[in-house]
């Protein structure tokens, strides 16, 4: 059956740094934004652009799992708008059969941005806590993406 989890942040960082970091620097951002969750992601296919598959590296605070491979589903410059679906290891290693994450910005102010995402995934297991949990785990990634950026732009 496939759940979804949605949510909104508002955070206080421009949409255009914000855009950049979650599309075309994700791949070197996310390992300093979350060095103990992310050590590395590896670019495997692609340019950065929509069907580039990415091979994340965990860290030490994710003993669940070590790696999973990461395909851009979505990639919608105009709307801002990237998505990215697991396609091996990771979140399918754990009882999921499918997990995609997506995410919307909407610029609010020039240093203010409205965050809309949606998890869209398929389990195995009837856990009616998955929703929560996984919206809960997706702000607390734009929550640490918000206070990497505003130290580094500072």
């Amino acid at each position: 059956m496939v759940m979804e989890a949605r949510g909104q942040a508002k955070v206080g960082v421009g949409v255009e740094v914000l855009w950049r970091a979650l599309s075309k620097d994700l791949r070197f951002v996310l390992p300093k934004v979350a060095p103990n969750l992310v050590r590395d992601v590896e670019l495997l296919e692609g340019d950065g652009g929509l069907g580039t598959i990415m091979h994340f590296h965990f860290g030490p605070d994710v003993s669940h799992m070590t790696q999973q491979k990461e395909r851009i589903v979505e990639l919608d410059e105009s709307q801002l708008r990237i998505g990215l679906q697991v396609i091996e290891g990771g979140h399918l290693n754990l009882g999921f059969t499918s997990y995609g994450t997506f995410f919307k910005l909407t610029g609010t102010g020039d240093i203010e941005t409205l965050v809309d995402f949606e998890v869209r995934f398929d389990a195995v297991t009837e856990d009616e806590s998955l929703p929560a949990k996984t919206a809960s785990s997706t702000l607390a990634f734009i929550k640490h993406l918000e206070d990497y950026l505003l130290k580094t732009s500072a």
